[in-house]
């Protein structure tokens, strides 16, 4: 058997060897990594290594010499060595082939002569460079392992991909440059003697960095058919990789945000068959995936009275490129799978892929809105017809207070309502009793809404009606709290009212009290205000009450201020009440005016304290001032 060694030839130094071929390798029991870069001493006997130094001194003669190498075994192999040079010698090194023929029983194998070594020698050496050239023109890794993995050869692109030089991988092993990752996954393969093609292999770049290579390697075997050695190459597809990667992740975002939708995604073709269905599609038309794909989306979802309309949108728009319900928010019906219509909020949208469309359909069950949506047209009917009467109500409230001042030579009477909501529960009143009586009355029911509203009405006709047969305010109160009882007692509501009646001709006031917050009696010239009560309960509370009467001279100038508690219990944003200091400070500044200046007086000072205009209670006055 013929085997090459190169050996490269310094000045000065120890010869070393450079590459071999795999025969040699074998027969020396090396592995070609264990071999490259090491004194050509590593295989001589010890006797010939100066004889064979001498041999390569000569080569341009291309001397033959027999001798004897040494297996990693250390037993001697009889070897014929032919030496030749390959490059010309420069002035540090050389290159020189050794044509090594093992003698085999005793015979040397015929060699033809020096110059059919150097033919050989030149040949193996012009393949191999044209082998490397081609490897490195491909940008492909290419390489050879031994039987155990260790990298024998490596053309120069490994270092474009991994950063390491040839002879920084020649020696390794291969799992020197993957991840822990990849070498364990790998261990299931390492005994494999079976090709293996397009393997994804995780490898780290000499900066650290993360390389994916797809690997193909095949094994090389002797005529045996024992492994010699692995063939194979490395193509770098990090960039791929990562755009797949990103690929993928896109795509599952985009399915996860499809499956997540609130809203139905349908997707179809130009043919109006479904292709996507998504979680939602399958809640809200009862029909699953499995079951939709392939099916035409007319015929699944689209009520007959409307799909001969849909088949001709779709074909308008790929005859034309236009079509109403495409690129648009529309409302239409669609139809479960138990048959049942239903209300929808639909978006289609066409995209082009090579020369044909898809439709991607955007779906929202409406019912429940269409149905609040009713639910608000009923209220808001509702509400303007209750709105329409409370108007109505409010204008019969104003209309049953007096309109305008009662004045007179002896006398002026005014008072002023301001209801919380449109209309209220508070109620004030004055009349001529006879032609020399004037009746005067204010009350509060509790509350201020409709109910509140229609007991004043009831209060001011039981009033009205009574005054003139009863003729004392004591017996008013006791007549308005019998006729009421029931209703209020039923309703749960109260009264409180003050009456008063004012003897023009004996110039007195007289005065019963049910429960409401004393007024404030103004002495023309006293400075301080004095507070008018009587014993009395409340109207409601009880069936039979009975009523303290009083009595008192009014003289000229002197004034009267009846009021709710909603003007006393008004507070500002600090909780403070407007109270009832404020309005005696009021009276006595405006004491002189009329009694709708003083009105209009107490009112802005009111606002001015709270520092608003409107108010959580209803807020009434009542003035008197005698002349």
């Amino acid at each position: 058997m013929v085997c090459l060694i190169i050996i490269e030839q310094a000045i000065g130094l120890d010869p070393r060897i450079k590459r071999l071929s795999p025969a040699a390798a074998y027969l020396l029991g090396y592995q070609i990594a264990e071999l490259v870069d090491r004194p050509l001493a590593t295989i001589c006997a010890n006797t010939d290594c100066a004889y064979l130094r001498r041999l390569l001194q000569d080569t341009i003669a291309d001397k033959a010499v027999e001798c004897e190498l040494l297996t990693q075994a250390h037993k001697r192999l009889p070897v014929r060595i032919t030496a030749s040079e390959l490059s010309a010698p420069d002035t540090n090194k050389r290159e020189i082939a050794l044509l090594i023929d093992f003698i085999t029983a005793g015979q040397p194998t015929a060699v033809t002569g020096s110059n059919k070594c150097q033919e050989i020698a030149s040949a193996l050496t012009e393949s191999e460079e044209r082998f490397r050239q081609m490897a490195d023109m491909t940008g492909e890794w290419l390489w050879e392992q031994d039987p155990q993995g260790y990298y024998i050869y490596s053309s120069s692109a490994v270092q474009q991909i991994l950063g390491y030089t040839q002879n920084e991988v020649i020696g390794k092993h291969y799992t020197r440059f993957l991840t822990k990752q990849n070498v364990a996954d790998l261990k299931n393969n390492a005994d494999s003697q079976h090709a293996f093609y397009d393997l994804i292999n995780y490898h780290r770049h000499k900066d650290g960095h993360l390389v994916f290579t797809e690997s193909t390697g095949m094994p090389i075997v002797d005529a045996n058919g024992k492994l010699f050695k692995w063939r194979g190459v490395d193509r770098d597809i990090t960039a791929k990789k990562y755009f797949q990667d990103a690929l993928i992740e896109s795509e599952r975002r985009t399915r996860l945000i499809i499956e997540s939708s609130t809203n139905a995604i349908v997707i179809m073709d130009s043919y109006g068959i479904i292709t996507d269905w998504n979680r939602q599609s399958e809640k809200i038309f009862g029909w699953s995936a499995e079951e939709a794909i392939g099916q035409n989306l007319d015929e699944l979802i689209v009520p007959p009275r409307l799909r001969q309309t849909f088949r001709q949108w779709l074909k308008l728009f790929l005859h034309t490129g236009r079509c109403p319900w495409l690129n648009t928010l529309l409302e239409q019906a669609a139809i479960r799978r138990n048959g049942s219509e239903f209300p929808i909020e639909l978006s289609v949208s066409p995209l082009k892929i090579g020369n044909s469309y898809i439709f991607s359909g955007f779906i929202h069950d409406i019912t429940t809105r269409k149905a609040a949506e009713q639910q608000i047209r009923d209220g808001q009917i509702t509400l303007a017809i209750a709105q329409s009467e409370i108007k109505i109500a409010q204008q019969i409230q104003t209309s049953l207070l007096p309109s305008t001042p009662i004045q007179s030579a002896h006398f002026e009477v005014t008072g002023f309502c301001m209801p919380a909501d449109k209309i209220g529960g508070d109620y004030f009143d004055y009349f001529y009793h006879n032609d020399n009586c004037l009746d005067m009355v204010i009350a509060d029911v509790s509350g201020h809404s409709i109910g509140p509203a229609l007991f004043m009405v009831e209060t001011r006709s039981v009033i009205r009606t009574q005054a003139s047969h009863s003729g004392e305010p004591a017996a008013i109160l006791g007549l308005l709290n019998h006729f009421l009882f029931e209703d209020l007692n039923k309703a749960d509501f109260f009264i409180t009212a003050f009456y008063l009646q004012y003897d023009i001709a004996r110039q007195q006031l007289s005065y019963a009290n049910a429960g409401h917050s004393p007024p404030l009696l103004l002495r023309a010239q006293a400075g301080v205000c004095e507070l008018l009560d009587a014993d009395g309960m409340i109207l409601g509370v009880r069936k039979a009450i009975v009523f303290e009467e009083k009595n008192l001279l009014l003289g000229e100038g002197d004034v009267v201020l009846l009021y709710t508690d909603g003007l006393t219990e008004a507070d500002n944003a600090q909780g403070e009440f407007f109270g009832l200091q404020r309005v005696g400070d009021v009276l006595v500044q405006q004491a002189g005016q009329s009694p709708q200046t003083v009105i209009a007086a107490l009112f802005k000072a009111l606002k001015d304290f709270c520092q608003k205009d409107s108010f959580n209670d209803d807020i009434t006055l009542l003035l008197f001032k005698r002349r």
